[in-house]
């Protein structure tokens, strides 16, 4: 950077390097004299002079950890909200070559707005979901343990919270850079569940899509979109995939049509619950724990492995009388029939706050095995708050689990998991009790085994986690993120079509075959 003054230099500068009139005249001779002198003094001075006083000294703030949950001062946010830091550097061996994310500065309706006004926002039958909001999106601090949980780094973590958190996680990311061309994919932080989550009871479609159709119209016309066409761009939200694939456009069909705008079919999206097309992906839903250190996570997995479980199994949730095809029926019955070997958590309203996770984890640390049937959709928070237990989960449907999390669930599901196929609850011909007992201790002891070595996979850990290399479920979203976009960039350095098969529907994924073979159990 050149100091103010440095126009005013030039001139005398250049003169003494030979832009002389030629003239056998003395009063030259007598300049010349007069400007060498002058030349080496300004140099001098030059040499002396203290830069850093042009500079804004970023020392202080270069490992900041910024919040994009504070309320903004602004309409928009700035480059210095969005970016914490940049590591732009091109060499091919970098430590983060191949690994530089781009976050595009979105107007501020798509993001900030929706925190400023999060009163507006519903939660179910909740109506303010503000307190949420609040520590990166990880919500208020727990502070009554109750000898359950550890005492720290515990919150009250709202399960439609991903977006926020992942974004407050992605401005710490260090191979962010502030240079698109440097990029290997582009982020795109807008919170789509929350900007549904207004608008899903009593608004017609348009309302419903307006903000969908705004973003992929802004989108579109930056030149990031033009490399791969959107193919390299992604986004994350704390809904399941299906609340954006309306398949129709009549009112009482539920959700938006976010993921069937044609331009958004570029795009991949990371959620709670992945649909049936290839575009979607899905990742942990947040639990409450929140570790801001490696040993946090180790001190929690010791404490879950020497734990004392008093039930066989447990289930915690509520009926759902309106699925006429829910096994959640015949698990509560059952449950019930086992007595002192099942711990029943009734999730109604008005019964036991199973939103309180010391509840939650205070009968599932006490458990071995934790059931996981589907409920108002395929998966459930449940299953990654089992995980946390070290409480071995049991499911029922391959959409809960294995057709799902593949860059954080061991692709051989029997290695952390007891799968009792129930196709439906017609054909209900199993009792939970028997089938669980006939699973030998010594099989018990390595499948929680295998749930503790998971922990560290399946949780959002503080925004600072990260910065010691450690992969949390965030680290290896991006990294499955980032594989899935090579894969598509190589094939259109091979010349191939990158659309090919991108965006195409898989419904094999929820389909029972080939996990519907009877289980191994020794």
């Amino acid at each position: 950077m050149r100091p103010k003054n440095y126009s005013q230099m030039e001139k005398p500068i250049s003169i003494a390097t030979g832009k002389f009139r030629t003239s056998n005249n003395n009063n030259n001779h007598n300049n010349v004299w007069f400007v060498v002198p002058l030349f080496f003094i300004l140099c001098f001075v030059l040499l002396c002079f203290d830069y850093s006083a042009l500079f804004t000294d970023t020392d202080e703030t270069a490992f900041s950890i910024p919040d994009v949950t504070q309320k903004s001062t602004s309409s928009e946010f700035s480059k210095d909200d969005n970016f914490s830091r940049f590591l732009d550097d091109p060499s091919p061996d970098s430590s983060c070559s191949g690994r530089y994310i781009y976050v595009h500065e979105l107007p501020y309706r798509f993001n900030g707005e929706l925190l400023d006004n999060c009163f507006k926002i519903t939660r179910g039958t909740e109506k303010d979901i503000c307190p949420y909001i609040e520590n990166y999106g990880f919500g208020p601090v727990i502070k009554n343990y109750e000898n359950v949980l550890s005492k720290q780094s515990w919150f009250t973590t709202n399960q439609f919270m991903l977006e926020v958190i992942f974004h407050n996680k992605m401005m710490n990311y260090r191979c962010l850079t502030n240079d698109s061309s440097l990029a290997s994919a582009v982020f795109v932080p807008f919170y789509a569940g929350l900007d549904m989550s207004r608008y899903l009871w009593g608004f017609n479609i348009s309302v419903r899509d307006s903000s969908s159709h705004e973003l992929m119209d802004w989108l579109v016309v930056q030149k990031e979109w033009g490399r791969m066409s959107g193919r390299d761009h992604f986004l994350v939200t704390g809904r399941i995939s299906w609340d954006f694939r309306r398949q129709t456009d009549n009112e009482s069909d539920w959700g938006s049509k976010l993921r069937f705008l044609p331009e958004s079919r570029n795009m991949s999206m990371l959620s709670i619950e992945s649909s049936s097309w290839k575009n979607d992906y899905a990742i942990p839903y947040p639990t409450c724990f929140h570790p801001r250190s490696v040993d946090e996570v180790v001190e929690w997995q010791e404490l879950m492995r020497s734990q004392k479980r008093e039930y066989l199994f447990t289930f915690a949730g509520a009926p759902r009388p309106e699925y006429k095809d829910s096994v959640r029926g015949k698990i509560i019955d059952e449950c019930l029939e086992s007595k002192k070997q099942c711990y029943l958590l009734d999730c109604n309203y008005g019964n036991v706050n199973c939103d309180n996770p010391v509840n939650v984890m205070k009968v599932f640390r006490n458990s071995v095995f934790c059931l996981q049937p589907p409920g108002d959709s395929y998966t459930r928070r449940s299953m990654f708050d089992s995980i946390l237990a070290g409480c071995i989960p049991v499911f029922f449907h391959p959409g809960t689990a294995y057709a799902q999390y593949k860059w954080h669930l061991p692709k051989n599901h029997s290695s952390y998991s007891v799968y009792l196929p129930v196709k439906d609850v017609k054909e209900w011909n199993i009792k939970i009790k028997e089938r669980l007992i006939e699973i030998p201790a010594e099989r018990v002891v390595r499948l929680r085994e295998e749930v503790l070595r998971l922990i560290p996979k399946v949780v959002y850990a503080d925004p600072k986690y990260g910065l010691d290399g450690n992969e949390d479920a965030f680290e290896l979203a991006v990294k499955g993120m980032l594989e899935r976009i090579e894969e598509v960039r190589e094939m259109m350095r091979q010349g191939k079509d990158g659309s090919d098969g991108f965006d195409d529907r898989d419904d094999y994924k929820y389909t029972f075959s080939p996990y519907e073979e009877p289980q191994v159990l020794a």
